[in-house]
């Protein structure tokens, strides 16, 4: 018998092999695909997928820390750091919310609507107070409330207070500098990064802490400043400007030979370690950022002009009008309606002649003279080492009017800083070199030197024998002129005073009743050792610069020559008698 095999069976059995091939290939396809992505997602992509695991089980907090110390010449430290608490909360974990909050509040001295609506955040890691003081963070601890927790950061710390506040600057809450040498060597002192971690569970509650570090070691920096001159300063002038009822004054100590500055005073001044308590104008150093009209101790520089041109000796004389000048249609005057005669050179910076300056300006010339008012480094930056500095205003000689010769040469139309009338005279006074101001004197790493910063000359700007007529024509002004009060018992002293009228913002014109006492000079005259500037800025019961600032002067230096040792002439003279 014949046997026939039906072709519709043969076909379902192909068929079913067919699906059975595909649905093996789907399988191993599918397979190797899983093979494959577990393959990427292991190797390819494992710290990615690491580092997002970790983030939601933990948050990095960045704090700095360890900022470099600030120390004067002799390493007394200014600035330096301490370890403080700062307290942070888990919204999340805290059942109590009103209580806390009022607790929170209470201990750390906060508004508490704002602490209330900080613990209804979402977030489980906000900031309630940095850097707390020690007694706010020991009641915290005592209450050890649920869902609050501390960090350990660095804080800012001002040993001496108020001392060189307006010069030191402060530093924010991240400890970078916003002001001062802690803002213009901020590179330098930012310090060292420290990454707190903050662990959390599934539920985001805070579980422990603990830190890393990355190191930036900080460096330190050494100033100029010394402490002891700084504190005369500041005592002595903060005594005459209470005195005498004054918006406020500065005083400026610098070695003219070297540029260091001292002393940098300012008052009203202000705690750098509570800088928000203060208003804001108290924080600016107004003796590199503001520039005044300097009035008659800018006399000295159209005097010691003339000398270095030899257009006038000390002797020569000029005539000063009887106390009455017309250039053109302006009446130019003396102060204290004084009515000088003919005055020699030397007598018109003694008894501070406002004709006599214009009658030496007028031998000199407006080129000339504008010249040497720029070699002196008025109306443009010194390069001092603080931020802010201001350029002063010295008008092009296109821009000169009339009277403009007239007026610079007894100090007005033209204003200047602080220290560029201390750079100025300076030069004067070491024998005719303009030198760089500065108040960087090195930068130490890990106590070793790393930088130093050396005296800098800019330039030239007088001969040693025009600075040696200046500085007795100079000397003659405190020992018979104007500047009597500043005489020191046993020293000679070389200097001039100012009394600068202000203008009156609403007027636009010279003010009555507003004016700047001044008085700049230094010591000893014959071999200076400091060059001081004295500003009172409109004292009350008198307005002039030998009444007002130079008993200032007297006072600082008398102190600081005591300080540094210097002897006086009687001294000197035993000790040669001795040798």
């Amino acid at each position: 018998m014949r046997i026939t095999k039906n072709k519709s069976t043969s076909s379902n059995t192909q068929g079913l092999k067919n699906r059975i091939l595909f649905i093996a290939g789907f399988l191993v396809f599918l397979s190797a695909g899983l093979l494959a992505r577990l393959a990427y997602l292991q190797i390819i992509q494992h710290d990615q997928l690491v580092a997002q695991s970790e983030k939601q089980y933990a948050r990095t907090v960045e704090i700095f820390t360890g900022r470099g110390n600030i120390y004067d010449r002799l390493m007394n430290p200014l600035a330096t750091n301490v370890e403080v608490e700062s307290v942070y909360i888990n919204p999340q974990s805290i059942l109590d919310k009103d209580p806390t909050a009022r607790v929170l509040a209470s201990a750390l001295h906060l508004d508490f609507k704002e602490v209330r609506r900080k613990i209804d955040s979402p977030k489980h890691f906000v900031w309630i107070k940095r850097k707390s003081d020690l007694d706010e963070i020991e009641k915290l601890e005592q209450l050890g409330l649920a869902g609050v927790g501390f960090i350990t950061e660095s804080k800012r710390f001002y040993p001496k207070r108020e001392l060189a506040a307006s010069t030191l600057g402060f530093v924010g809450m991240d400890n970078q500098g916003l002001a001062g040498i802690e803002h213009f060597h901020q590179d330098r002192l930012k310090g060292t990064l420290r990454r707190q971690v903050m662990e959390k569970d599934a539920r985001g509650r805070i579980l422990l802490t603990h830190g890393g570090k990355t190191h930036s070691r900080s460096h330190d920096v050494v100033l100029t400043l010394d402490e002891v001159i700084q504190y005369i300063a500041e005592r002595e002038l903060k005594h005459q400007v209470r005195e005498y009822g004054a918006k406020s004054g500065l005083a400026v100590v610098m070695a003219p030979a070297t540029g260091e500055i001292y002393a940098l005073a300012t008052t009203p001044v202000f705690n750098p370690n509570h800088y928000s308590a203060y208003p804001p104008r108290t924080w600016q150093n107004i003796a590199v950022s503001n520039a005044y009209e300097p009035g008659s101790i800018f006399k000295p520089i159209v005097v010691a002009a003339a000398l270095e041109e030899g257009i006038a000796q000390p002797n020569d004389i000029f005539f000063c009008e009887n106390g009455t000048f017309e250039l053109g249609d302006a009446k130019i005057g003396e102060a204290a309606g004084h009515k000088f005669g003919w005055l020699t050179l030397e007598d018109i910076v003694v008894k501070s002649s406002n004709i006599g300056a214009i009658k030496v300006a007028q031998e000199l010339g407006e080129k000339r003279f504008f010249s040497y008012i720029q070699k002196f480094g008025f109306g443009k930056k010194l390069g001092i080492d603080l931020p802010g500095e201001a350029t002063g205003r010295l008008r092009g000689l296109a821009q000169w009017s009339g009277l403009s010769l007239a007026s610079i040469s007894f100090g007005h139309e033209i204003s200047a800083t602080p220290i560029q009338m201390v750079a100025a005279i300076g030069a004067i006074a070491n024998g005719g070199n303009l030198m760089r101001p500065h108040l960087t004197r090195a930068i130490m790493k890990n106590g070793v030197l790393v930088k130093n910063y050396p005296p800098e000359k800019i330039h030239r700007v007088l001969s040693k024998n025009t600075s040696r007529q200046m500085t007795d024509i100079l000397k003659s002004v405190v020992q018979r002129g104007t500047g009597r009060r500043a005489a020191i018992p046993g020293f000679e002293v070389a200097g001039k005073t100012g009394t600068a009228q202000k203008i009156d913002p609403e007027t636009h014109s010279y003010s009555k009743t507003a004016f700047i006492a001044s008085f700049i000079g230094f010591v000893p005259a014959d071999d200076p050792k400091l060059v001081i500037l004295v500003m009172i800025d409109e004292p009350q019961k008198s307005y002039w610069g030998g009444e007002v600032a130079a008993p200032v002067f007297r006072n600082i230096a008398r102190r600081s020559l005591r300080y540094l040792n210097i002897p006086s002439n009687l001294e000197r003279v035993f000790t040669l008698n001795q040798a």
